[in-house]
Order: C-alpha cells, then structure tokens, then sequence
C-alpha cells in the first residue's frame, strides 16, 4: 500500500494520501452498517492502481470495524465484482413472507 488509510468521520470518508494527494470514499454510517457513496482518486494520481488500493484498505476497515456494507459506488461495486472475497461484508436484505 502507498499510504495508510485513515477514517475521517468528520468529513465522512475514509482517506488515503498518496504524494501529498487525498483519494477518498465517502460514506453514510449507521450504528452497524455503513453505504460507500463515491469513490474520488484525483487525476494526477491516476492510472498507480491508487482506486484499488483505497477499495481494498477501504474494505479492509468495514471487516475490521464489524460492520455491514451497503455499496452504491460504481468503482467499488466494480472491485467487489472482481474480488468477491468482500461479498461478505455485503448486508443481506430481510426477506418478508
């Protein structure tokens, strides 16, 4: 990893600096779920594999905070697809009778 990520509960979001350059994923939290909202790696970052790095950290602390996920990022939604070792995390639906 290029740097450590940190949560940022102030801003809503966890962040990674890289170069003196924040990627972040902001997110909505509830007392046992969090959503990842969006997911923003600035351009003069792009193209390092910084998104991925940030996805997997950011995955990494959902796991680590025992927290249930909610996904309604494009990028994450796409990362989870190619590592469903984090489907997981994902919440499950109540199903109703």
């Amino acid at each position: 990893m290029t740097g450590k990520l940190r949560d940022n509960e102030t801003r809503h979001r966890f962040e990674l600096d890289v170069d003196g350059v924040t990627a972040f994923v902001e997110y909505r939290k509830s007392p046992d779920a969090i959503t990842l909202v969006h997911t923003e790696v600035p351009p003069e970052l792009g193209g390092r594999g910084i998104g991925s790095q940030l996805a997997r950290a950011t995955l990494d602390a959902v796991r680590a905070q025992g927290r249930r996920l909610s996904v309604e990022c494009e990028f994450i939604q796409s990362f989870m697809a190619k590592h469903p070792e984090y489907n997981d995390l994902l919440a499950r639906e109540k199903r109703t009778k």
